[in-house]
């Protein structure tokens, strides 16, 4: 019998795991053959159990938590404290500070770096909100540059096109946990005297050229979010090694109370403008149960994510995101790929997502384009924005043409596919199901297709 190479790394996988006593799984074609689930078929992944997330284990996991419920210390102290330390250790930056969430940790190092009205921060369109609504939280423009579809990140050579006399900041943002090519925005930063805060939300312990992202730039923000690689419900971070930011940091989240460096005395009551965004003890014990495995977890969705890569980068009009070169871990908060109607026998991005459901795995088709929503415009008109910009900077429909960013546009409109990560936390054998349920989908198209439409 002739295999094919997705078939002997299938057949390799499962006699390394011992499994030969498993003649079902051993047929190459069993898991591809027959009727497609959304045909009538059964499920390539029937009644499939999947890694739930956040994972919780009781047994060692409770008394942590209990402990710190119980002493009634809930507002920020020694174990908030703690977990900074920890957190700082992990990604390997001099110093930490947590907030209530990601969003609060990205606008209170925009805030720290002075960044404000009549100011230009050059950021990604294929992102969260929260990127851009911490620059508009600041005050500041928000410019978008596009991105490299290969590998969905923004694209240093569209950084470079984008600055202008009155650009102060780039905020690269790690989406999906995928490093952006730091080398190069590191280089256009140095070249034009400028802030590189990076957007590590979704990125937790990638490596990029040796260092954890995050610790690249001037500062790094992360997210600890229910859905993220390490969740505590709500909760962010910021880090850097830079004393006399980190301490202006922790100033502006308690109150703008002085701390370290911070000008003034305690008794003197608040220095600067400041908000509240102070993380809990009880958030912070959780944070510290989480990192025990993050490290764990991280290399199993890396290597998880590769091997899928390996099954599904030929299949027609299945296209993995490419990583860039140096580097060396991706966090994989989300698994995406491009699909590309034209060679999957003409079948839809909408058909293929609900023929990959319907076989038991989840997906969506991502981000939707944010250069031409409301929110911006609602920022425009604010007395912020009309006091710190001309008429020209804020007319909406000039703004929207002069941020078109296509190859973000063709992800968002056509091509983009996410698998979400607690896919990846399985045994091999789920990402050559995996793989087998987008080959029958494929094989079938034309019927799919038939069926949908």
């Amino acid at each position: 019998m002739n295999y094919s190479r997705r078939e002997f790394l299938r057949q390799g996988s499962i006699m390394g795991a011992g499994l030969l006593a498993a003649p079902t799984i051993l047929t190459a074609s069993s898991l591809t053959a027959g009727v497609p689930a959304i045909l009538g078929g059964a499920p390539v992944l029937a009644n499939k159990q999947w890694t739930k997330w956040p994972v919780w284990n009781p047994a060692t996991d409770d008394e942590r938590l209990l402990r710190v419920v119980r002493s009634g210390v809930w507002s920020r102290a020694k174990v908030v404290a703690e977990f900074e330390e920890a957190w700082a250790t992990a990604v390997g930056s001099k110093r930490s500070l947590t907030t209530v969430n990601g969003t609060n940790a990205l606008i209170t190092a925009i805030s720290q770096f002075d960044i404000g009205p009549g100011d230009e921060v050059i950021v990604p369109p294929y992102t969260f909100i929260a990127s851009i609504q911490a620059v508009l939280m600041n005050g500041a423009m928000p410019v978008f540059a596009d991105i490299d579809p290969a590998t969905f990140q923004m694209d240093p050579r569209e950084v470079e096109k984008k600055i202008t006399p009155r650009t102060k900041a780039i905020l690269p943002v790690h989406i999906m946990g995928l490093p952006v090519d730091m080398d190069s925005i590191m280089e256009i930063a140095r070249q034009h005297n400028l802030i590189v805060i990076e957007d590590s939300c979704q990125a937790h312990l990638a490596v990029y050229g040796g260092k954890k992202v995050g610790t690249i730039g001037h500062a790094g923000c992360f997210s600890f979010q229910n859905s993220k690689n390490l969740p505590i419900g709500e909760g962010g971070a910021v880090v850097s090694d830079d004393d006399s930011f980190m301490d202006r940091c922790f100033s502006y989240h308690n109150l703008g109370m002085p701390y370290g460096t911070a000008v003034g005395v305690v008794s003197g009551g608040s220095a600067i403008v400041g908000t509240k965004v102070r993380l809990t003890e009880y958030q912070a014990a959780i944070g510290l149960i989480m990192l025990e495995r993050l490290d764990e977890e991280t290399n199993t969705r890396h290597n998880n994510a590769a091997y899928l890569n390996s099954l599904v980068g030929d299949i027609p009009g299945i296209v993995p995101a490419k990583l860039y070169d140096k580097t060396e871990r991706g966090a994989y908060h989300l698994y995406p790929f491009r699909f590309q109607e034209n060679e999957f026998k003409g079948l839809s991005r909408v058909a293929f997502l609900k023929a990959l459901r319907a076989e038991g795995v989840r997906c969506s088709s991502g981000y939707d384009s944010l250069t031409d929503k409301a929110y911006l415009n609602d920022a425009f008109t604010s007395p912020v924005y009309t006091n710190a910009y001309s008429a020209a900077d804020l007319d909406f429909k000039l703004f929207v043409e002069r941020n078109r960013c296509a190859n973000s546009e063709l992800l968002c409109d056509k091509e983009a596919v996410w698998l979400p990560q607690n896919l990846l936390l399985g045994p091999r054998t789920d990402m050559e199901e995996i793989a087998s349920a987008m080959e029958r989908i494929y094989k079938n198209a034309d019927q799919i297709k038939k069926k949908i439409s």
